[in-house]
């Protein structure tokens, strides 16, 4: 049957480790996707036993097993942006930083998933040091919090002038642009600092949402922001489009009690009905 294709998905692609509560990870990922009207494709990195009070076990996918999934996705559906999470291993970042180069994949964000919301560290140090080698120059935009940030320029980070410190530090590692985000300071304002190689910084501010359940917020925000780099939005009005989707579900599942521990979003507050793109000829 000869049939006319006249449409095609926004595809974003997460590469990043399964969090069995469902509430970072692959799981969020692939929700925030659906609830930005985009199709969400995997490549798993690790396989994680978790719940919302912390993480048991880590268990890695061997590189070979993560190119082929990431090859598999490519070649066929094709992939209008990207999402990078946990990345265990040396190995893994380079087969990562591989694939990159391979598919000439664009709209690529950087999670640099390092601690979890428990405290857990999740990377040892010769991953961090392939992560800024390999990958920072790759990517569209890095994403670390206060407690990432502090792993990648050695010390504490504690004030907004600090963070504009080390975000500069981060661009001079390679980095094109740093989200660098600040929930982790005390105070009534969250403070989230965009900086690209231009140097200028630009701060955005907003009141702290009451809430226990914050588990998965920074896997939200950077899925969120590489679905709507997959929806063609710039970067800036990306990133804080990306911000009120996640404010949001955070204010929606605030009075929601999803185990004992740190709870997940409610990513599916709004969700949006699947965009369309028109079809190219040459697909």
């Amino acid at each position: 049957m000869n049939q006319a294709f006249e449409f095609e998905y926004p595809r974003v692609l997460s590469i990043a480790g399964s969090d069995s509560g469902g509430g970072a990870g692959i799981q969020a990922d692939l929700k925030t996707f659906a609830a930005l009207g985009c199709y969400g494709t995997t490549a798993i990195t690790a396989l994680t036993a978790q719940n919302t009070l912390g993480v048991r076990a880590i268990h890695g996918v061997p590189p070979a097993m993560l190119t082929d999934q990431i090859d598999a996705v490519v070649e066929d559906i094709g992939v209008h942006a990207v999402k990078i999470g946990m990345l265990h291993s040396p190995e893994i970042v380079r087969a990562v930083a591989q694939a990159i180069d391979r598919h000439a994949l664009q709209n690529v964000v950087l999670d640099p998933v390092m601690v979890a919301t428990s405290g857990a560290v999740l990377i040892d140090n010769p991953a961090i040091a392939a992560l800024v080698s390999e990958l920072f120059w790759r990517t569209a935009l890095v994403t670390p919090n206060l407690d990432e940030a502090a792993l990648l320029v050695g010390r504490p980070l504690d004030s907004e002038h600090a963070m504009e410190i080390a975000a500069g530090e981060l661009l001079a590692k390679g980095a094109r642009a740093v989200l660098l985000k600040g929930g982790h300071l005390p105070g009534d304002l969250v403070s989230d600092l965009l900086m690209s190689q231009n140097g200028q910084p630009h701060w955005m501010r907003a009141p702290r949402i009451p809430s226990a359940n914050t588990h998965g917020t920074g896997c939200t925000l950077s899925s969120a922001i590489a679905a709507h780099l997959a929806l063609g939005q710039p970067l800036l009005a990306a990133v804080e489009a990306s911000r009120s989707y996640v404010r949001a579900a955070l204010e929606a599942g605030a009075r929601v009690r999803t185990g004992a521990g740190s709870g997940p979003l409610n990513h599916a507050h709004a969700p949006l009905a699947m965009r369309l793109i028109p079809l190219k000829p040459s697909r």
